[in-house]
């Protein structure tokens, strides 16, 4: 009798384990066919979505075109892929147009609003239909947006090896390199539609601009953080328009952070600048500098002082006096100026080293270190 009532309970539950077995089958396909439908369906909104954004684009007069375009990622990402991708910016004075090998775009599905990026260089700059002029290329690059196109809050640009190199003409020429270099930015109070403050990062190593100045050849390292105050909104424009904005406001510019080190020079710094009406920088900064004297023949300091239109006024005098005595207190001038500043300025170490404290002066876009002239600032619109 225990036999005959057994049978029955052993078919029933092999019976119910098939029957769970169909279940869970049935229910892993249906999850793989929902998930399968929702990926076609954030595909096609992304199709929507680079349509729209690329419309919208184009009535500002800023064109982006694919050589050929696709979409894959499944399951779980959403990459976009662009061969020869390329952008033309109408509204840009100058007009120009940009154009790169491969662009990689991704978003995870269940994280819409974080976008990383790879591009492939070399990146080419060039005039509407013409030959280029830039080329810049490197060994990576990444970059992050979060946000969404219409509220972006964070925006970070990685390099490894980056180089920018002009290319019209007949001689190629290296305008600057570097290790890394990195580029951040984020809002930290308002909103992209309203009154946005915006906290920039540039940190580099390795970085040289021989086409620039001489003493630009040598490698240098940075950190510098910077707050922009006075934009209205982050809507989409050159920036030498949201700098005008800023100057039409009366906003300012916080340089909160700097750190420069470039052979036995380091220097940090903080202090506040504004912009005057023809987009040149007005403003001063206090900067503690260790290895002056080798900065100040790095970047030709002598020379500067010696040509100074004050030293001129000076010599000519002198001159007047006894003919010959303007050179010699220009060479005087020259040889005293490390000692000069460390008069000047107040004494102070960094990272254990001596140092010494001094205003670095903006007037008008041009950079005074104390009384030494370092040059001009380039305008920012």
């Amino acid at each position: 009798m225990a036999t005959g009532t057994t049978q029955p309970d052993f078919t029933r539950r092999r019976r119910g384990r098939r029957y769970r077995y169909v279940v869970t089958l049935l229910l892993f396909v249906a999850l793989i066919g929902g998930w399968s439908w929702f990926w076609d369906y954030a595909s096609g909104r992304a199709h929507a979505t680079i349509d729209a954004w690329r419309a919208r684009e184009a009535k500002a007069g800023r064109i982006y075109n694919c050589g050929s375009e696709t979409i894959g990622g499944y399951p779980f990402r959403l990459e976009v892929e662009c061969d020869k991708a390329s952008a033309a910016f109408q509204s840009n004075q100058p007009p120009l147009e940009l154009k790169t090998a491969h662009i990689l775009a991704a978003v995870q599905v269940y994280d819409p609003t974080l976008l990383i990026a790879e591009l492939t260089g070399p990146l080419t700059v060039a005039d509407p239909g013409g030959a280029p002029k830039f080329e810049a290329n490197w060994r990576l690059m990444q970059s992050s947006i979060r946000g969404t196109p219409a509220a972006p809050q964070r925006v970070s640009i990685v390099f490894e090896d980056p180089n920018l190199d002009r290319v019209g003409g007949a001689v190629r020429q290296t305008l600057v390199s570097a290790k890394h270099l990195e580029l951040h930015g984020r809002i930290i109070e308002g909103s992209a539609a309203s009154q946005p403050v915006i906290e920039a990062v540039l940190r580099f190593t390795g970085a040289s601009a021989p086409a620039y100045a001489p003493s630009a050849v040598q490698p240098a390292d940075a950190d510098i953080t910077a707050v922009l105050h006075g934009l209205s909104d982050f809507a989409p424009k050159p920036w030498a328009d949201r700098f005008r904005d800023i100057q039409a406001a009366g906003g300012h510019i916080d340089i909160t952070k700097a750190r420069v080190a470039q052979g036995e020079t380091i220097a940090v710094g903080s202090g506040k600048l504004t912009l005057n009406a023809q987009g040149r920088l007005e403003g001063q900064l206090t900067v503690t500098v260790t290895g002056v004297d080798a900065f100040l023949t790095e970047i030709g300091a002598q020379r500067a002082v010696q040509q100074s239109k004050p030293m001129d006024r000076l010599a000519g005098a002198l001159d007047r006096l006894a003919p010959g005595l303007g050179d010699v207190a220009r060479q005087q001038a020259g040889a005293n100026i490390g000692f000069g500043l460390n008069l000047i300025g107040e004494p102070s170490t960094l990272e254990n080293r001596p140092a010494v404290t001094l205003p670095l002066r903006f007037t008008d876009g041009a950079m005074f270190l104390g009384p030494i002239p370092l040059g001009n600032a380039p305008a920012l619109f």
